[in-house]
C-alpha cells in the first residue's frame, strides 16, 4: 500500500510531501525504506531533525509540496597531506560519529575515507593528517572477543607499521566501555593515545555531539602525550568540554544523555576545553622505544552474573570464570553459598 501511494502521488524519495492521515496532517522529506521497512509505513524526516513513522491505510493520502532538489555532494578531491602535521588514524567499527547527510534523501552516509572525512568534518585537517580504514561494519552489541583481538591486531599494525601520532576508534556507545576496557589489557608499549568516540545523538539530529566528540577525540590523538587507551565523550549536556576517561574505569550510565559516560570510582584523566587539552590526573605516558605489542590472549567462558533477590543457585552457570555481582560489598544470599563453593572446588574461579 506504501508503494502504490508514493506511486500514485509521483513522489520520490527526497521529496518534500505531506501526508493526511485522520484529519492530521504530516509535512517532511520522504525518505527511503530498507529491508527491514513495514510494507506500510511511510518514513519521513520532519523540519526539526527527527524522522518519523506512518502507517498508512485506504483512507490514507499523500501530496507532494516539492521536488528533491539537492544532491549530495561528490567527494573526489583528495585531501592535502602536511608533513609539518601530525598523523592519526581513525578506524571505524560501525558507529556513525563521522558521517554526512544527503540532503536530498535526508539519509546518513558513513565517512569511511580521508576524502568523506574532510566532507564531513573540514576542521579536523587544520589539526592534523588523517588515515581513514573501516576495520569492521557492527553495532556495538554485537561486538565480541574476536573483533577485539582484529581491532588490537590493527591498532598495532597503524603505529608499528605507518607510524601514527594516535588513533581514534569510532565505535557504537552502548558498548563501548567494554571495548576500550578489552584494548586497555591487550595492547602494551603503546607511542600514543588510543581514543574511542562515539556519539549520543546522531549526525542529522540538530542536537548531535558527534561534530564535537570527533573533533576533540582527534586532538587527543594528535596532541597529547597519552599512552594508554581512552574514551572522549561529553563532559555535559551542553557543548563546553569533553571528558577523557581511562579505558579500564569508564561506564556509560544513561541511553541518551549526551554526558552519559562517566569515570568509576576514579576521576577522568582530564578533558578538552575549547580546543585545549587539560590534564587533571595520573596517566601513562606513551612509550618512546619498541613497537606496539598485542596480548590478545582472553578466556571467553565467563559469566557475569547479578545478583537479585530469588535467584536460584542453578543460575549460576558452570564456566571457567564467573563474575559475580552481588548487593552493597558484595553480598549475596546464603542459599548461593554451596552452588559457589562447589563451582570452585571444580575449578572455576568466581570473582
Amino acid at each position: 500500500m506504501r508503494e502504490k501511494l508514493i506511486k500514485d502521488a509521483n513522489a520520490e524519495i527526497g521529496d518534500t510531501i505531506k501526508v493526511i492521515k485522520r484529519k492530521r496532517s504530516y509535512v517532511g522529506i520522504l525518505m527511503p525504506s530498507h529491508e527491514f521497512s513495514d510494507d506500510n509505513i511511510i518514513v519521513i524526516k520532519l523540519k526539526n531533525g527527527y524522522n518519523i513513522g506512518i502507517e498508512v491505510d485506504e483512507n490514507t493520502k499523500l501530496e507532494v509540496l516539492e521536488k528533491g532538489r539537492f544532491e549530495r555532494k561528490k567527494v573526489s578531491e583528495k585531501t592535502p597531506f602536511d608533513p609539518n602535521k601530525p598523523t592519526i588514524s581513525i578506524l571505524g567499527t560501525g558507529g556513525t560519529i563521522a558521517s554526512y547527510v544527503d540532503y536530498r534523501t535526508g539519509a546518513v552516509h558513513p565517512a569511511t575515507s580521508p576524502e568523506e572525512l574532510a566532507y564531513s568534518v573540514p576542521e579536523i585537517f587544520d589539526i592534523c593528517n588523517v588515515r581513514a580504514k573501516v576495520v569492521f561494519q557492527l553495532l556495538s552489541e554485537n561486538i565480541g572477543v574476536e573483533n577485539w583481538k582484529t581491532l588490537a591486531r590493527e591498532i598495532a599494525r597503524e603505529f608499528n607499521k605507518n607510524k601514527v601520532s594516535g588513533i581514534v576508534v569510532s565505535h557504537g556507545t552502548d558498548t563501548m566501555g567494554y571495548t576500550s576496557a578489552a584494548l586497555s589489557f591487550m595492547l602494551r608499549n603503546l607511542p600514543g593515545p588510543v581514543v574511542l568516540v562515539g556519539a549520543q545523538r546522531s549526525s542529522d539530529r540538530p542536537s548531535s555531539d558527534a561534530y564535537q566528540n570527533l573533533m576533540d577525540a582527534s586532538l587527543i590523538a594528535a596532541k597529547s602525550d597519552i599512552g594508554e587507551v581512552v574514551v572522549a565523550m561529553h563532559g555535559e549536556t551542553s557543548d563546553t568540554f569533553t571528558s577523557i576517561h581511562r579505558g579500564t574505569r569508564v561506564r556509560k550510565f544513561h541511553t541518551s544523555r549526551r554526558d552519559a559516560f562517566k569515570s568509576v570510582n576514579a576521576k577522568p584523566i582530564g578533558r578538552v576545553e575549547y580546543g585545549e587539552i587539560i590534564i587533571e590526573g595520573d596517566y601513562k605516558r606513551k612509550c618512546i622505544d619498541g613497537e606496539v605489542l598485542v596480548d590478545d590472549r582472553m578466556e571467553e567462558d565467563v559469566s557475569l552474573v547479578y545478583f537479585h533477590p530469588g535467584i536460584k543457585p542453578d543460575d549460576i552457570p558452570e564456566k571457567r570464570g564467573i563474575v559475580l555481582m552481588g548487593t552493597g560489598l558484595g553480598h549475596v544470599s546464603s542459599s548461593l553459598l554451596p552452588r559457589l563453593k562447589s563451582l570452585i572446588k571444580n575449578g572455576t574461579t568466581v570473582v
